[in-house]
C-alpha cells in the first residue's frame, strides 16, 4: 500500500477517538460511583418492570422504552451504569457521526471532520438537555446524522447502479441480515443499510420525542421509492409508546394549554428568542443553563457559532455532485478497496464509497432546510399566535402534548450546522489558498481541484506522477486546513467554556442512603404506592440544590402514582395522572384509610427533609400501619382490602410484544450500525480483517 493511502486509512480512526475524548471531557465527574440524579435525569442502582415502565401507568408514557430497557439490564449491570454508558455513547456517537456525514457527503479531510465533531459535541443544546435531566434525548439527537446518512445511501439506489451501492457496504453482514434479505429479494448488503436504518431509528426511539426527531430526518431524506419502508421501521421503532398511548390512553388525551406557554423557547441575554434558537439555545427553564448563558457573554458565543456556520452556508447549498463519468473513475480505479485520494486544498474523496455522491447535494439542502425551519418555528411558536395556535393544538389534537417543548426540535438543526461548520473550514482553506493564486471563486477552484485529483489518482497508479511530490503537495495542503480547523474548534470550545467537566461541575453522580434498598425490599403486592409531601420534585440533602424528580417511581417494585404535575415559573401546569391527584389531595385533606384502599393504594411513603405540602396527611397516616423509619424515609401499609388497579395480563403482554419487537430491531440494527459505521468512518481494511477469526 502506497504511504498516502495508509494515512488516509488511519485517519479515519481520528474522529472517532477525538469525539470520544470530546465526550468524556463534557460528562468528567459524572462518570465516577454514584448515580446521576439532576431535575428530569433517574438513575437508580435497580428498576423494575412495572405498569408505569411499559407505558402502563396513569401518567403519560413519555420514558417509553428507556424504563422498560433499564428494568430489564438492571438486575444484571448496575442501572447508574446502563445510563452512563447510553450518554456517554450518544455524546461520542453524535460527533463521530458529524464528522462521517461532512466526510460522506462534502469529501472533506480530517480537519473539517474534527469540526463537525466539536460542533455536534458542543453547543448549548447538548449543554442545556443535560441539565435539564434528558439523557435519553440525546440519544435521539445522536441517532440524526448517521440517518441522514443511511437514508441518502438509499435515495442513491435511485441514480446509482446497485453495484456501485453494494460495494459501498460492508460484506459478510450478520447471518438474520442476510435472511431476512433474502426473503425480501433484496441483496445482503443492502438489507444491512435497511437494518443499520431501524437499528438507529429504534436507538432515536428511546423517548417519543427523540422518535419524532428521527423521523423527520428520514422520512424527508429517504426518498420517495424508499419511504414506505422507513415508515415502517419507523411504526416498529415507536411501538412501545405508540402501543401504551392506545392501551392506556392518556398519551392521547388533551393536554394542560397552560404547558404551551410555560415550556416555550426562552429568549437569553441580548439575544431574542430566534438568536438564542440559532445559538442552539433557549430551553424554556433558565436554571437549566450553563453560567456563560446568562451574561452578555452568550451573545458573544451566539455570534462566534452562527459566524462559523455562515462560513461554509454557499460552499453546502452550492455544491456540485462530481460528474457521472468521474464518480465511475473513482469508483473504479485502484485495486478495488475502499481508498482514498485527496484534493489539493486538503478535502477527501474516499474511493470506493461514493453511493451517495448523487444524492449527497440534495441531502445537504434539505439538512440546511431543516436546520431552518428547526430554528424558525420554534421561534413563531413563542410569539402570541404562536402560543394560541399551540394551545388549540393540545386540547383538540390528541397526543400534540408532545409538541410542547418546542426547543428540542432545535437538535433537527445540528446535522446542517456541522455541514456548514465544516464545509467553512475548507472554504476558508481554499479561500487563502485562492488569494495566493489569485482565483476569486473556491467552489469553482474545489470542483477543478476534484477532478484534478481523479485524473492525478489515475495517473499516479500507471506511474506517471511521482508519488512523494503528491505526498509533499498533500501534506502542505493539510498543514493549511488543519490550521483553520484548529482555529474553528478552539472559537466553539471559547464560545461556551462551561460545558467543561459535567457543564462547570453540575453534573456528578449521588449516592442514595441505605433506607431506599430496604424500603424497596418491603413493598410489594396489593397495591400501588401513594408519596409524601405532594408534588413529583424533590430536594434531597444529598441530590444538591436543583430541584429533582422523584426517584421512588424506579426505587420501588410496585407503580407509584405521579400526578404529572409540572411546576413552571410558580405556576403548575396540570398533568394527566387522575387517580395520582385524587390519592394525593385524599392524603393532604386527611382522609381515611378505607378510602384509599378503594383507590388500589396498598402502601404510603413519606420522604423526609425534602420540602412539598404536607397538608393533614398525619390523620391519614395515623390509621395505617407503620413498617419502617429512618432518617429519610418512612413506610405505612394501608390496612385492608386493596382495590386492584394493575394493568391486565392482555395489556401488559401486548405492551411486552411491542417492547420486543423494539428490542429486536435495536439489537438487529446495532450489529449492522457497527458495520456500517466501520465502512462509513474509513477505519482501515487491515484492522477489520485482523479482527475476524480465521
Amino acid at each position: 500500500m502506497s504511504v498516502r493511502g495508509r494515512e488516509r486509512r488511519w485517519a479515519g480512526l481520528v474522529p472517532a477517538g477525538y469525539s470520544l475524548a470530546l465526550a468524556l471531557l463534557v460528562l468528567g465527574p459524572l462518570l465516577g460511583p454514584g448515580y446521576l440524579l439532576l431535575r428530569d435525569a433517574v438513575s437508580t442502582p435497580r428498576s423494575y418492570l412495572t405498569d408505569s415502565a411499559l407505558g402502563l401507568g396513569d401518567a403519560a408514557p413519555r420514558a417509553v422504552p428507556q424504563d422498560a430497557l433499564i428494568a430489564t439490564l438492571s438486575p444484571v449491570i448496575d442501572g447508574g451504569l446502563i445510563v452512563k454508558v447510553i450518554l456517554l455513547a450518544a455524546l461520542w456517537l453524535a460527533g463521530w457521526g458529524a464528522a462521517t456525514l461532512a466526510r460522506d457527503l462534502l469529501r472533506v479531510s480530517t480537519g473539517p471532520q474534527l469540526v463537525a465533531a466539536t460542533l455536534a459535541i458542543w453547543n448549548p443544546y447538548v449543554a442545556e438537555r443535560l441539565l435539564q435531566g434528558h439523557w435519553s434525548l440525546l440519544t435521539g439527537y445522536a441517532a440524526l446524522p448517521w440517518i441522514a446518512l443511511l437514508a441518502t445511501r438509499l435515495r442513491a439506489a435511485a441514480v446509482v447502479p446497485a453495484a456501485a451501492i453494494d460495494a459501498a457496504i460492508p460484506a459478510d453482514p450478520p447471518v438474520v441480515v442476510a435472511g431476512a434479505a433474502r426473503l425480501c429479494g433484496l441483496s445482503s448488503r443492502r438489507c444491512v443499510t435497511w437494518a443499520a436504518l431501524g437499528g438507529w431509528l429504534a436507538a432515536a426511539g428511546l423517548t417519543p420525542t427523540g422518535s419524532l426527531l428521527a423521523g423527520c430526518v428520514a422520512f424527508l431524506l429517504v426518498g420517495r421509492r424508499n419511504l414506505a419502508g422507513a415508515v415502517g421501521l419507523w411504526i416498529v421503532a415507536a411501538a412501545p409508546w405508540l402501543a401504551a398511548t392506545a392501551l392506556a390512553g392518556t398519551g392521547a388525551e388533551p393536554s394542560d394549554p397552560a404547558g404551551v406557554a410555560a415550556f416555550a423557547a426562552r429568549a437569553e441575554p441580548w439575544l431574542g428568542t430566534l438568536g438564542s434558537l440559532a445559538g442552539l439555545g433557549g430551553i424554556w427553564n433558565s436554571t437549566a443553563v450553563p453560567d456563560s448563558r446568562t451574561t452578555f457573554f452568550a451573545l458573544i458565543g451566539t455570534v462566534l457559532l452562527l459566524g462559523l456556520v455562515a462560513t461554509g452556508v454557499h460552499a453546502v447549498i452550492g455544491r456540485r455532485p462530481l460528474s457521472a463519468g468521474a464518480t465511475a473513475r473513482i469508483s473504479q480505479s485502484g485495486n478495488g478497496g475502499s481508498h482514498t485520494g485527496t484534493f489539493g486544498s486538503g478535502a477527501e474523496v474516499s474511493i470506493g464509497e461514493d453511493s451517495s455522491e448523487a444524492a449527497g447535494p440534495h441531502t445537504c439542502r434539505v439538512l440546511i432546510a431543516i436546520a431552518v425551519a428547526a430554528v424558525v418555528l420554534p421561534a413563531l411558536g413563542a410569539t402570541g399566535w404562536g402560543l394560541s395556535a399551540g394551545e388549540f393544538l393540545v386540547t383538540k389534537v390528541p397526543g400534540a402534548g408532545l409538541l410542547r417543548d418546542t426547543q428540542k426540535f432545535v437538535a433537527l438543526a445540528m446535522p446542517g450546522f456541522a455541514l456548514c461548520a465544516a464545509a467553512g473550514c475548507r472554504a476558508v482553506s481554499e479561500r487563502i489558498s485562492a488569494g495566493r493564486a489569485g482565483t476569486s471563486d473556491p467552489i469553482a477552484e474545489h470542483s477543478a481541484m476534484a477532478h484534478g485529483a481523479i485524473a492525478e489518482h489515475s495517473a499516479m497508479a500507471h506511474g506517471a506522477i511521482p508519488e512523494d511530490s503528491a505526498v509533499t503537495r498533500d501534506r502542505n495542503a493539510g498543514a493549511r486546513i488543519g490550521g483553520v480547523a484548529a482555529v474553528f474548534i478552539v472559537l466553539m470550545l471559547v464560545a461556551l467554556p462551561d460545558l467543561a467537566w459535567g457543564v462547570g461541575g453540575a453534573l456528578r453522580p449521588v449516592r442514595y442512603p441505605g433506607g431506599w434498598e430496604r424500603v424497596a425490599g418491603m413493598v410489594e403486592a396489593p397495591g400501588d404506592v401513594a408519596v409524601l409531601p405532594g408534588g413529583m420534585f424533590r430536594k434531597f440533602r444529598y441530590s444538591g440544590s436543583a430541584p429533582v424528580l422523584d426517584p421512588a417511581p424506579r426505587l420501588l417494585p410496585r407503580d407509584v402514582l405521579q400526578t404529572g404535575e409540572l411546576p413552571v415559573h410558580g405556576a403548575t401546569v396540570s398533568g394527566e395522572g387522575v387517580r395520582a391527584h385524587t390519592a394525593e389531595q385524599l392524603l393532604l385533606r386527611g382522609g381515611s384509610a378505607r378510602e384509599l384502599a378503594d383507590l388500589g393504594v396498598g402502601w404510603v411513603l413519606v420522604e423526609r427533609g425534602t420540602p412539598g405540602p404536607l397538608g393533614e396527611s398525619k390523620t391519614t397516616l395515623a390509621e395505617l400501619n407503620s413498617v419502617y423509619s429512618d432518617a429519610d424515609l418512612q413506610l405505612y401499609r394501608v390496612p385492608g382490602s386493596i382495590a386492584d388497579h394493575d394493568a391486565s395480563a392482555s395489556s401488559r403482554r401486548i405492551a411486552g410484544a411491542a417492547h420486543l419487537l423494539w428490542a429486536v430491531l435495536l439489537c438487529g440494527g446495532i450489529l449492522s450500525a457497527a458495520a456500517h459505521m466501520v465502512s462509513l468512518s474509513g477505519i482501515p481494511q487491515r484492522i477489520r480483517r485482523e479482527s475476524r477469526p480465521r
